[in-house]
């Protein structure tokens, strides 16, 4: 037998032969397609999970800063017995540390020089 260019064709593949390929070829490509929905979904699912995580570091963050300056200056308050402007001062020191925390954290703005007793720097 000669196929149309004059080379030799090959004999026919047989029925039960393409399908049994088929089978395999679907199989796979049903598998592909499973993995391929899954993978999606996980990264679908990942993203907002990130957000809210970092939303949660940055406000907790925030808050610590002001609740521990409200703290420290109504400790001095007592002390000192210099009531409110402890507080005061303190709660707007906190405010102050609690959105630097914040910057630092989202990036915004880098970390400072690293002293002589920083072992992260080196």
């Amino acid at each position: 037998m000669s196929g149309r260019d004059g080379q030799p064709s090959s004999p026919p593949p047989d029925d039960s032969e393409l399908s049994q390929r088929l089978r395999h070829l679907d199989r796979r490509l049903g598998d592909e397609r499973r993995s391929e929905r899954t993978a999606n979904a996980k990264l679908s699912v990942q993203a907002p999970r990130q957000g809210y995580a970092l939303a949660m570091r940055l406000g907790a963050d925030f808050v610590a800063g002001v609740v521990v300056g409200a703290a420290i200056g109504w400790g001095v308050d007592r002390l000192l017995g210099t009531s409110p402007w402890g507080l005061i001062v303190f709660l707007l020191l906190g405010f102050a540390a609690g959105i630097l925390s914040v910057m630092r954290s989202a990036g915004v703005v880098k970390p400072g020089p690293a002293g002589p007793d920083d072992v992260a720097g080196r």
